[in-house]
């Protein structure tokens, strides 16, 4: 099931298309309208709500250790140095290309009788502010969204936070499961053009499950909580994604002017990952080394078979796509300039499920749900296919394969203690979910253990002294990213409220981290 991603910055945030004081109303152009109808803002609300997690991307991977600098370096994201530039882009788009228009949105919605673009609106902003605050900790929410009446909101505490999206994600589920009869506006359309749910192509049900497939990934996130309940992980997993076609990604499309930035943001075109190069870590579990003798399909599919690698701040002067001048990474099928960026996926679901049903003691579930997971993200990938830029044909993943691997020493084959353990499960997850900024929660709320993620290496070579000085080693890991540079020209007082101004911001422990 594709998605299509429409042009981005259409529709700027705080309520840019919304109707507003008149003023010289002798001067209103016609053809440039100050409200609009919920079809047409709903795909900037997508588009722009997703492509905030695109951006946390090109930050994310260097930390979780997906990839590294190909240049020896000091002060790269991957010996932890982050700036507040790192994060502009994931708090604005966040409030202002996409949050902004989700108000306006829902009250016109309502105002007509769209139930499910109320819902939609509800749903995308607890997506929206579940990426932002994982990512940065305290964010606006009570105050947000009041345009000039308040340029400085306040930032509420996560917990807070959590509840919200949590109260957003019932709310939408309410209004997603009223009869379609209900409904002023269909909820997408393709004519005159494309307009309303460019993410499912106005089904309901997928979106249902989608509140549950994220209200289950929020609650894992609290494992350190006395109050964590694994059980109730797993029945709001019961209630998600059933198969891959269930999950929430917008497709990439060629851009044609007007459009821009409309191709894959890991891609050759955007050409963000030039001087990347993937880390020892992710090799190691796709080459055989981890599990000798075991290499996993994926190789050559997720990284050519010719990548080794490299450590955080090491640099390279190998990795290059064969037969060319430009990094392996581009050879990636995740590179692909018309790829598609995951949001939250069916196999990510079953290695949540598998992880809380190990926590709740219900080995065979726990078993049956890593394994389906692996399976599900070896056919997702494997379909085979080239891509022009540079020059790649990926192989495919035969169900033979994927037997195999399922039957080989890299994949637990018991409910035996010694077999499966919370490291299969999480090192399967983490190849799965390369390059998702989500990966960055488990590694916190897990302290980047040693003995669960056995690849991981500590950056040697010009690390961030004010981590690297921590005498506990899970100290010595970024937690957050830092606030927004806007936020800090124009929100200072704020900025200050919560810290963020102090050198070991970024090292300080988020509240969904800690008991």
């Amino acid at each position: 099931m594709k998605k299509y991603l429409l042009f981005l910055g259409l529709l700027l945030g705080g309520g840019t298309l919304t109707s507003c004081e008149k003023y010289l109303d002798v001067n209103d152009n016609p053809n440039n309208p100050i409200s609009s109808t919920p079809n047409f803002l709903l795909p900037g609300i997508i588009s722009n709500g997703i492509q905030t997690q695109m951006f946390t991307a090109l930050r994310t991977p260097y930390i979780t250790q997906y990839l590294v600098s190909r240049t020896r370096n000091s002060g790269g994201n991957d010996q932890y140095y982050l700036t507040n530039a790192n994060s502009t882009n994931t708090f604005n788009y966040s409030y202002f290309q996409s949050g902004g228009n989700i108000p306006p949105m829902i009250k016109a919605a309502q105002e007509e009788g769209s139930p499910y673009y109320v819902g939609a609106g509800k749903i995308m902003q607890a997506v929206i502010l579940a990426h932002v605050t994982d990512m940065l900790g305290d964010v606006p929410y009570s105050e947000a969204y009041q345009g000039g009446a308040n340029y400085t909101p306040k930032y509420d505490p996560q917990e807070q936070i959590y509840g919200n999206i949590n109260q957003l994600l019932d709310e939408g589920i309410v209004e997603m499961s009223r009869p379609s009869s209900e409904n002023f506006r269909a909820l997408y359309s393709t004519t005159p053009s494309e307009s309303g749910d460019i993410l499912y192509k106005g089904d309901p049900a997928k979106w249902v499950k989608l509140c549950y497939a994220l209200k289950a990934r929020q609650l894992q996130h609290l494992t350190k909580k006395s109050s964590y309940n694994p059980n109730a992980v797993l029945a709001l997993c019961d209630k998600a994604f059933t198969s891959t076609a269930d999950d929430a990604q917008i497709q990439y499309q060629t851009a044609v002017s007007p459009l821009t930035n409309t191709t894959n943001i890991f891609g050759t075109t955007r050409a963000n990952f030039g001087t990347a190069t993937f880390s020892t870590n992710i090799i190691k579990y796709l080459n055989g080394t981890t599990y000798p003798g075991v290499v996993d399909p994926r190789f050559g599919i997720m990284a050519p078979t010719t990548s080794t690698g490299a450590d955080p701040g090491a640099g390279t002067t190998t990795n290059l796509t064969p037969g060319s001048t430009i990094t392996d990474f581009y050879a990636s099928w995740y590179a692909r300039d018309l790829g598609y960026f995951e949001v939250i996926t069916y196999h990510e679901l079953k290695f949540i499920e598998a992880e809380a049903a190990f926590r709740a003691g219900n080995k065979t579930r726990a078993l049956a749900a890593y394994r389906a997971g692996i399976q599900a993200h070896m056919r997702k990938i494997g379909v085979g296919g080239t891509f022009s830029a540079p020059a790649v044909t990926f192989p495919t993943i035969s169900e033979a394969q994927i037997t195999a691997y399922l039957a080989s020493s890299a994949v637990a084959q018991t409910v035996s203690e010694t077999d499966l353990t919370l490291r299969r499960i999480m090192e399967q997850k983490y190849i799965a979910m390369f390059l998702n900024p989500d990966s960055w929660s488990d590694l916190r709320r897990l302290d980047f253990d040693p003995t669960i993620y056995v690849n991981f290496v500590y950056p040697t070579l010009n690390v961030n002294s004010t981590l690297a000085s921590k005498p506990d080693y899970k100290d010595r890991f970024p937690r957050r990213l830092l606030p927004g540079a806007t936020e800090v020209l124009y929100n200072p007082n704020e900025i200050a409220r919560i810290g963020g101004n102090d050198p070991d911001y970024i090292t300080r422990p988020m509240w969904f981290d800690q008991p």
